[in-house]
């Protein structure tokens, strides 16, 4: 009997518009260099900006179009199909968002919820649960999502991080048989605390699983075997050496809480390569995560970088299960 193939969960980061553009350059390279799918995973695990991209490939989207796209450069005819079920994008997101506090026995009420089971939420998760919640419609998100999944989720896994506002514990959205609509589960997925407005499902209100964690990879234990996880990692960094710039810490943090999940996997025998920006693409992010004018510019940086570490002989052996799985090449032009 033929030897089953194997199975790649692909894991797919918070990082907001850079987040994207960092996701399509990595997916691109990946693509090229190794002649894997990455519509194929056998799961797919989105957080924020990740959600949308989970979601774009689930649809039908592939790494060259989504670099394409990024690029602001013609699509295939496929990919152009589907971009014409979105639509034209939605008006630009405004600069700030007026914040509404939340009643004091509301606060407390998921203040004691959280404490209630505190290995269950991570204090950073239940702080961002309490912040004044956001005014900004999810719409922008939304809307586009709900026209290329009107009815129901993928056939093939998604699962998409999500963090409940009543107690800051995560939600795995797509999992154990919690599938609101696609559209209001990517939005939860990618309302900023105190920025967007929360999003309720099943009758309760959800913010950005990037609260939780930016990459959320540890989902993946219950995701049964695997041979490999590919992590794509807006939010942290490559290297560990201290790097003197204004998202030192919050890269820093991203980066460990990243170890660590990998660290769990690889105790299940999971090979993991992960892609984090490096010193060139942070130069391309800059900032301002949400400025669409770089969107071009990190999405090239980023294909770059992935296609620079694919062709070393460090990641030859470990992406070997890609390779096996491996469709006809197509050159990406740009």
């Amino acid at each position: 009997m033929p030897a089953a193939p194997p199975r790649i969960g692909l894991v797919l980061g918070a990082g907001g518009v850079a987040g994207g553009a960092f996701h399509a350059g990595v997916l691109a390279a990946l693509e090229e260099a190794t002649g894997w799918d990455p519509r194929s995973a056998a799961v797919i695990v989105g957080t924020s900006a990740g959600a949308i991209t989970g979601a774009a490939l689930r649809a039908g989207f592939t790494g060259a179009d989504l670099l394409a796209q990024a690029q602001d450069r013609p699509l295939s005819a496929a990919g152009e199909a589907l971009a014409q079920r979105i639509g034209p994008p939605g008006s630009p997101l405004p600069l700030r968002s007026t914040r509404q506090v939340r009643p004091p026995a509301e606060l407390a009420g998921t203040l004691a919820r959280g404490l209630r089971r505190p290995w269950a939420t991570r204090p950073w998760s239940l702080l961002a649960a309490l912040l004044p919640e956001g005014s900004v419609s999810t719409d922008v998100i939304s809307v586009g999502i709900g026209r290329l999944y009107p009815d129901a989720w993928p056939e093939s896994p998604l699962w998409i991080c999500a963090v409940r506002q009543a107690d800051g514990r995560r939600v795995v959205l797509g999992r154990d048989g919690l599938c609101p609509p696609l559209a209001a589960a990517v939005a939860a997925s990618c309302a900023i605390p105190g920025f967007f407005s929360p999003v309720v499902i099943d009758g309760y209100p959800h913010i950005d699983g990037g609260v939780h964690s930016p990459t959320n990879a540890d989902v993946l234990l219950e995701a049964g075997p695997l041979d490999l996880v590919i992590v794509s990692s807006p939010m942290s960094r490559q290297g560990r050496r201290p790097r003197w710039a204004v998202d030192q810490a919050m890269r820093g943090f991203s980066s460990a809480l990243l170890d660590t999940e990998a660290r769990r996997l690889r105790r299940r025998g999971v090979s993991v390569v992960g892609f984090q920006p490096g010193v060139t693409v942070l130069a391309e992010i800059g900032l301002d995560p949400l400025d669409p004018s770089r969107r071009s510019g990190i999405a090239a940086a980023a294909y770059a970088a992935a296609r620079e570490r694919l062709a070393g002989e460090a990641l030859l052996a470990r992406t070997a299960p890609l390779r096996l799985l491996a469709q006809p090449p197509q050159r990406i032009s740009h």
